[in-house]
C-alpha cells in the first residue's frame, strides 16, 4: 500500500544546504519532488543528524567519577575510563546482563531519534552479543544504525580472536577498534585483513591519547578514524593523501581531557570531517550540543557545521541517500517550530539552528 505525504515551511535543500520556501512529497518513504512554492507555514524543514561515532553501551554507567580532585581540579584518566579490556566502562558491561543492556540502549536510542537523529554509527563492545544486544535495541524504532563490532578481548590468542571476528562480521556492518596502542599490530592486522576480504568498515580511534599510534593506524588503511585530537600537520596530509574521513567528538574530547581536534586544519587539509556524540556515559547523545560548540567554541562557519552533523556524517559511513533534502534520497527529515520562543524571528535558519537550536524545537520527525 502506497503512503504519501506532503510537508511544507522552510526548507534546507540539498548538498549546498540552500534555504527555499516550498513543499515535499514523500511516498514510500523516499523523497519524490521538492518544489518552491509560497506557503504560511512558520516550519524549518532539515535533514536529521548523522551520529557519526557513539558507544551506546556505556548508556548502563551514565554517571562514573571522572577522576580525582586535586586542587579543585578534577583529574581525567581516558585509559581508566574506556581504556580495553579493563577500563571502567568494559568491567561495567561484564557485569551487566543482555536486558538490561538492551533496555539502556534503547532509552538512548530514542534520545537520539527525539534530539534529531536519523543515522548512527556505534562502536560495539561484547563480540558477537554486544552486536545483537544492539540490533535487538534498534529493532522497529526506525533509525539507521551502523554497527561497528569488535573482539570481546583482542588480547587472547590468535584463533579465538579470528574465530569472533568472523562470527561479528556475518552480523555487523564492520570492525570498529580501540586505538592501535591497545592491540597487538599483528592481530590488527589479522582482523583487518579479514574485514576487508569480507567488505566491510574497518574503524579504529587514533591520535586521542597522544600521535603514537597514528602511523599505525594509517598503515591498517582503515574506512573511517576516529579523535585525531593529538594529530600535527604532517599527520594531516597523510591522512589527507590517502582520502581517509575523520570523526571527531567535541564534547567527549574536552570533558576526558583529550584536547580539541584541528578540526581547521583538518577541513583546510580537505579532509572530511563528519561529528560523533562518543561515549553515553560522558555526553547525552544530542547533536545540537556538538554543534554549538563547533560554532561558537571551533569558530566554525555555520553552514560548515550543518553540513559535517548531516551530509557528511552520511557520506563517510556511506548512507548516500541520506544526510541532505534531496529528490530520490530517502526522507529523514526534522521539522522545527520556526515559530518557538526560541527560533521565533530567525532570519538564518541555519545559523539558528546550529547557534541555538534544541531538541523541544523538533514538531516531529520522518525517518
Amino acid at each position: 500500500m502506497t503512503t504519501e505525504q506532503t510537508v511544507y515551511g522552510t526548507i534546507i535543500y540539498g548538498p549546498e544546504m540552500d534555504i527555499i520556501e516550498g513543499c515535499i512529497v514523500i511516498r514510500d518513504g523516499i523523497i519524490r519532488e521538492v518544489s518552491e512554492e509560497k506557503n504560511n507555514s512558520k516550519n524549518i524543514i532539515a535533514p536529521c543528524f548523522i551520529n557519526a561515532h557513539t558507544h551506546i553501551g556505556d548508556s548502563v554507567l551514565k554517571d562514573p567519577k571522572l577522576g580525582e580532585c586535586i586542587d579543585h581540579y578534577v583529574k581525567r584518566d581516558l585509559n581508566t575510563l574506556v581504556k580495553p579490556p579493563y577500563g571502567l566502562k568494559h568491567q561495567v558491561l561484564n557485569k551487566t546482563h543482555h536486558s538490561e543492556l538492551v533496555e539502556a540502549m534503547g532509552h538512548s536510542i530514542r534520545d537520539m531519534i527525539m534530539t534529531g537523529t536519523g543515522a548512527f554509527a556505534d562502536f560495539r563492545e561484547g563480540g558477537l552479543q554486544g552486536v545483537l544486544a544492539l540490533e535487538e535495541a534498534v529493532d522497529g524504532l526506525g533509525v539507521e544504525c551502523i554497527k561497528l563490532g569488535r573482539p570481546r578481548d583482542p588480547s587472547v590468542n590468535k584463533e579465538v580472536v579470528h574465530r569472533e571476528i568472523e562470527q561479528v562480521l556475518e552480523r555487523a556492518d564492520g570492525i570498529g577498534m580501540s586505538g592501535a596502542n591497545d592491540t597487538d599490530m599483528h592481530i590488527l592486522e589479522e582482523i583487518r585483513t579479514h574485514t576487508k576480504r569480507n567488505k566491510r568498515i574497518f574503524a579504529i580511534h587514533a591520535g586521542e591519547n597522544d600521535r603514537s599510534d597514528i602511523k599505525k593506524a594509517l598503515s591498517l588503511e582503515p574506512e573511517l578514524l576516529i579523535h585525531l585530537t593529538k594529530a600535527q600537520a604532517s599527520d594531516l596530509k597523510d591522512i589527507s593523501a590517502m582520502n581517509i574521513p575523520v570523526v571527531v567528538c567535541p564534547r567527549s574530547n574536552f570533558i576526558t581531557g583529550a584536547g580539541m581536534a584541528p578540526v581547521r586544519e583538518m577541513l583546510k587539509a580537505g579532509i572530511r570531517v563528519a561529528i560523533g556524540t562518543d561515549n553515553v556515559m560522558l555526553n547525552s547523545v544530542s547533536m545540537f550540543s556538538e554543534m554549538e560548540i563547533l560554532s561558537k567554541v571551533f569558530g566554525l562557519e555555520d553552514r560548515q557545521v550543518f553540513i559535517m552533523c548531516t551530509l557528511m556524517g552520511a557520506a563517510v559511513l556511506g548512507l548516500n541517500t541520506s544526510g541532505s533534502i534531496l529528490e530520490k534520497n530517502h526522507a529523514k527529515l526534522m521539522i522545527l517550530n520556526g515559530n518557538s520562543h526560541n527560533l521565533a524571528g530567525v532570519r538564518n535558519p541555519i545559523s539558528s539552528i546550529v547557534r541555538r537550536g534544541r531538541p523541544d524545537d523538533i514538531l516531529s520527525m520522518i525517518i
